[in-house]
């Protein structure tokens, strides 16, 4: 696969694998040797790697992943704080952990450090696998041994892995055996729900069955091109060998009165919820892309109780919206006009809103809120979406997504997740 293609899937679909450790041990010498590329800058100075460096590549026979690696997870200093806080933040989007360290690194191999990133990843469920980095320097202590096999962590040992040259990883070469053997050890722990994603719709209609995606074309609307979670419902259409007609809003009336049989499904965006309900008989099931990505992406089951908590909203009432995506708003934005304009419209007045986007998320002052609406986060893996419900939830703070929350506030909720019944 050449690297345009590689680039062109969305990072959603890779699986997120987190490089952590502490500063100098071998973190992106690893990476460099995974990618067989100068990936990652390395140095002996302690700290080069300061932000998180994301490479994407295809990762046979596994798919496409996404390799983040981290600053050393015991930096210092005022800067050094916030480099461990932007390594912090990728436990979030993690969904196998790789953890890198050496015996001959100062106090061996199983630090306190080493053991809080087992804690964490362990806490959330993702896999871990121990890295020994520079065994040929120094082989692991028995009692570093014994803890893993404790705490059930697969490990592998490796020999130094510092390149020199990108040639170095060739398949003959030792760094090929290590990047081999890594391989190896990574596949045996690849969680099973990414061999065998969900699908986003196709199990939601009977086989043969026809689809119909409505699909606005508004100022928001890319030129030449649809947005990503039509394009990702369309190809899960082919995948399961069915068919989808593909209409602007306007056009649906029409197409329905035509179509026998009746379509066995409408999805819409959920921006056109309202007409698209009006358009369509109460004897079609009637969903949106949001909201089958909120159950591709996260709990559903617990972002529709967060949904309810709409009901509670009052004038003054704190509101957190949650963009994915750090797009330039233009016109009629669905996030920062369309939404707030529901919510004043539901509360009969002023409602307190906060904005945020990517990866930024405001765990500080995250209790002062009375609800999270995030985005259908179509650019996310499952992993970060049900990390942040996580912190919603020790948060005390309830969530849903714009399609949950668009179709609660119009009046059609339950009608909007119907076809997802007995499905989550």
């Amino acid at each position: 696969m050449s690297d345009a293609i590689r680039q062109t899937v969305p990072k959603g679909f890779r699986l997120h694998i987190g490089i952590f450790g502490r500063r100098n041990v071998g973190k992106s010498s690893l990476l460099n040797t995974l990618t067989r590329q100068q990936s990652s800058i390395v140095s002996d100075q302690a700290g080069t790697t300061t932000d998180p460096v994301e490479k994407p590549m295809e990762l046979l026979p596994v798919g496409p992943v996404l390799f983040i690696d981290t600053g050393g997870i015991d930096d210092t200093g005022t800067l050094g704080e916030l480099r461990i806080k932007k390594t912090k933040d990728v436990f979030d989007r993690t969904e196998i952990g790789l953890i890198v360290s050496a015996e001959n690194h100062e106090g061996g191999a199983l630090t306190d450090y080493e053991k809080a990133i087992i804690a964490e990843l362990q806490k959330r469920n993702v896999p871990v696998l121990f890295v020994f980095n520079k065994t040929d320097l120094s082989v692991p202590k028995a009692q570093t041994l014994e803890y893993l096999r404790e705490h059930k962590i697969p490990f592998i040992a490796v020999t130094s892995v510092v390149l020199t040259s990108v040639a170095a990883t060739s398949a003959h070469g030792s760094e090929g055996a290590a990047r081999s053997a890594l391989i190896g050890a990574l596949i045996k722990i690849v969680p099973e729900d990414f061999l065998t994603p969900p699908p986003i719709l196709s199990d939601l209609v009977p086989e043969g069955a026809m689809t119909v995606l409505v699909v606005p074309v508004d100022k928001e609307a890319p030129k030449g091109r649809l947005i990503l979670p039509q394009v990702q419902a369309i190809r899960d259409i082919l995948d399961a060998h069915q068919s989808c007609i593909v209409v602007q809003d306007a056009q649906l009336k029409d197409v329905i009165a035509r179509v026998t049989p009746p379509p066995a499904l409408v999805v819409t965006d959920s921006q056109a919820f309202e007409q698209v309900a009006e358009y369509t008989p109460a004897s079609i099931p009637l969903t949106s892309f949001s909201i089958l990505f909120a159950r591709q992406k996260g709990d559903f089951k617990s972002l529709v109780e967060g949904t309810q908590a709409l009901a509670n909203l009052k004038p003054g009432s704190k509101v957190l919206i949650a963009e994915s995506c750090t797009h330039h708003p233009i016109g009629e934005d669905i996030g920062t006009v369309k939404i707030p304009n529901w919510l004043r419209q539901y509360v009969g007045g002023e409602v307190e809103i906060k904005q945020c986007q990517g990866h930024d998320f405001p765990l500080d002052t995250l209790p002062e809120f009375d609800i999270v609406i995030q985005c259908g986060a179509c650019m996310w893996n499952r992993r970060e979406v049900i990390s942040r419900q996580m912190h919603c939830r020790s948060a005390g703070v309830p969530m849903t997504n714009y399609g949950l929350a668009i179709a609660f506030l119009l009046g059609i909720f339950d009608r909007a997740i119907k076809p997802l019944e007995g499905k989550y």
